[in-house]
């Protein structure tokens, strides 16, 4: 292969939908938690189509809702207190319940963190803690940034 050859072949590289080493891929971004909803609070195409799919969403940790958990909440803002404990706290609006392989090790709630997961959507009540939620991750790991 030449140089022609090779430069040409990295310009379409994007258009054939191929990952290059070193180079991001779409799918690999992180998504804000505002994409999986539309304006009326029901699901997004975007969170349609990612349904079942391992997907990442930065976010922060709220509090969690009771210690040696494999459960806690994303929120878009850093929350300082429980938003589920606390009568006065402001319920956020973006939120998203992460359930992870291990027990949670809390992370400050003001550390932006990555998470990963598979999305599912639909109403679940965890049956350990009450919590109602719409849209999760499942078998997730996370990390701070």
């Amino acid at each position: 292969m030449d140089r022609r050859q090779l430069v040409f072949g990295l310009g379409l590289a994007p258009l054939a939908g191929l990952a290059l080493p070193g180079s991001a891929n779409a799918s690999d971004k992180p998504l804000k938690l505002r994409t999986l909803y539309n304006k009326d609070r029901s699901f997004s195409d975007v969170a349609a189509k990612l349904e079942g799919s391992r997907i990442t969403v930065d976010g922060y940790m709220a509090p969690p809702l009771k210690a040696d958990s494999r459960f806690f909440v994303l929120t878009k803002i850093p929350m300082a207190v429980c938003p589920f404990c606390e009568t006065e706290a402001e319920w956020p609006r973006d939120i998203l319940a992460i359930y992870t392989k291990r027990t949670v090790d809390v992370v400050p709630f003001n550390s932006k963190i990555l998470t990963r997961g598979i999305l599912e959507l639909g109403t679940y009540k965890d049956p350990d803690t009450g919590f109602v939620s719409r849209a999760r991750l499942v078998d997730s790991v996370y990390e701070r940034t």
